[in-house]
């Protein structure tokens, strides 16, 4: 018996080691010919390397599919423009010199590309792996999908690196005037998209350089990048003349901007919730009546379900305030809320003297027209919550607010033929700016923009909006970004319309 068991063991070693000759090393197996982009892109350090088995870790190929289009000639002539997501499903991508090859592969062709005895380096501000020439290049499948990243100006100057080289759109892109009939895009131009300015590249010579300057357009194409000093700037080339989309939906100026509100104060909500607006024209609300709706869908709110009436659900779902009297002066502030009138809830600084155009009991009165009364407009935590003001006093289901803001996303909000509808800002578009299709309420489409709940609750927070809207161009050239700092009950109202953190209006 003890021989057996000895032989046993000794078939079982042997075997152990039988396996652990053959598979190597965690994760095991044998290195795989194959590198990701992303991991080619992390050895430039600044200086020339050498691709080899060394330096590529004993790979020596790339495959990835290839996204430059040579057809409108406005990308740099020699260059194949290829991406992948081998890495942790990071996209990324890198240029190839080719010469005159490059205009022999087309989007969605799948290659092959050997780069061992290639070199990596940055030419004229594009990482570029050189000395690669076109029988190294191996064409294996076409039609494959090119992702392309919706991205905006912020992220692509905060992290030019990793979109270099990889399809992009810029949505909702626009210029810091009105394009007049005949203006082109020919050259450089600076496009805003609510988030910061790029240059758009257009080549002169290329297919693309008479097109039209569109008051507000989606901008697809390649992210390349130019040294400045040590630093990388991003710019955006299209390839071909598809790659400029038109928005024709409508963008107005509002006459109305919600630039803040208070749904948590710090002791009692109970009459203490108000909101801030600013305008945006001169407003006699006696003569241009307009309303503000809230909107609570915690899960007590009566009638459950999707909001069949949208904003005008009533119950307890939805609450409206009308505004007939008093004057808000073009860029002024001016407040709606409960007839308290504290800067932070009971026992708190009076703010009476900001302009109030209603102060109203909604812990006594039912709404104007709909919505009971309650202790709370706006939820605390949990399901989410909105905020809308209307051109008028009437509110249907059909009605469209002048701006409007949501706090988190939770709740039946709609089921695409019914919700609370929403406009177009600097959040919410009521047709999906890439595929074109409408998507009127919140939480439909692309509409998934949501602000979140302050933590922890009770603790005296006021949310600031701070944007910029430029009244010429009737568009946001910076989007608004929430600033919540908490409120003491000395605080001024001096504190809550710092121009610093509020929306500001240009021209």
């Amino acid at each position: 018996m003890k021989k057996l068991i000895t032989k046993i063991l000794g078939a079982v070693a042997g075997i152990s080691l039988l396996i652990g000759c053959t598979e190597g090393n965690y994760p095991g197996g044998q290195i795989s010919p194959y590198i990701g982009i992303y991991d080619v892109r992390t050895l430039y350090k600044g200086s020339p390397v050498d691709l080899n088995l060394e330096s590529l870790g004993g790979s020596e190929k790339i495959t990835a599919v290839v996204i430059s289009d040579h057809s409108g000639n406005n990308l740099p002539s020699d260059l194949l423009i290829v991406q992948d997501k081998r890495r942790l499903d990071f996209l990324r991508g890198i240029a190839i010199p080719l010469g005159s090859a490059a205009k022999d592969y087309v989007p969605g062709d799948s290659v092959i590309i050997n780069i061992n005895g290639g070199v990596l380096d940055r030419v004229d501000g594009i990482l570029q792996i050189k000395n690669i020439g076109a029988d190294r290049v191996e064409k294996v499948a076409s039609n494959r999908e090119v992702i392309t990243t919706v991205t905006n100006t912020s992220k692509l100057i905060e992290r030019p690196n990793d979109f270099e080289s990889t399809m992009v759109a810029i949505v909702k892109g626009g210029f810091s005037y009105t394009p007049k009939p005949g203006q082109v895009l020919s050259g450089e131009q600076q496009i805003n998209d609510g988030f910061g300015l790029i240059t758009l590249n257009t080549d002169p010579k290329s297919k693309l350089a008479n097109l039209p300057q569109y008051k507000m357009a989606n901008y697809y194409g390649i992210v390349f990048t130019k040294l400045e000093g040590d630093s990388l700037v991003p710019y955006h080339r299209m390839r071909i003349e598809k790659d400029l989309v038109e928005l024709k939906s409508v963008y107005k100026t509002p006459k109305v901007i919600i630039t803040g509100w208070s749904n948590d104060p710090k002791g009692s909500d109970a009459n203490n919730e108000y909101f801030q607006f600013i305008a945006t024209e001169d407003i006699d609300f006696s003569k241009t009546p307009m309303s503000v709706v809230t909107s609570n869908n915690a899960n007590a709110s009566t009638p459950t379900g999707v909001p069949v009436n949208g904003w005008a659900t009533g119950d307890m779902r939805t609450y409206k305030f009308n505004l007939t009297s008093g004057f808000a002066k073009k860029g002024s502030i001016f407040y709606v809320g409960g007839s308290n009138k504290l800067i932070m809830s009971t026992g708190s600084t009076s703010i009476k003297e900001a302009n109030w155009i209603l102060a109203y009991d909604y812990t006594k009165n039912a709404g104007f027209d709909f919505g009971k009364a309650t202790s709370n407009l706006l939820a605390n935590s949990g399901n989410a919550y909105g905020i809308a003001i209307f051109d008028g006093t009437t509110v249907t289901k059909e009605s469209i607010p002048e701006d409007v803001v949501w706090v988190a996303t939770g709740g039946s909000l709609t089921n695409n033929t019914n919700g609370y509808r929403i406009t177009n800002n600097d959040f919410y578009d009521i047709i999906h700016p890439l595929n074109l299709k409408e998507q009127p309420f919140y939480r439909a489409g692309s509409n998934t923009n949501a602000h979140t709940y302050n933590t922890p609750a009770d603790a005296g927070y006021f949310n600031y909006m701070g944007g910029e809207f430029n009244l010429t161009l009737g568009r946001w050239t910076k989007a608004r970004a929430k600033y919540a700092p908490t409120l003491t009950k000395e605080s001024k109202l001096a504190e809550i319309e710092d121009p610093l953190y509020l929306t500001k209006l240009v021209e």
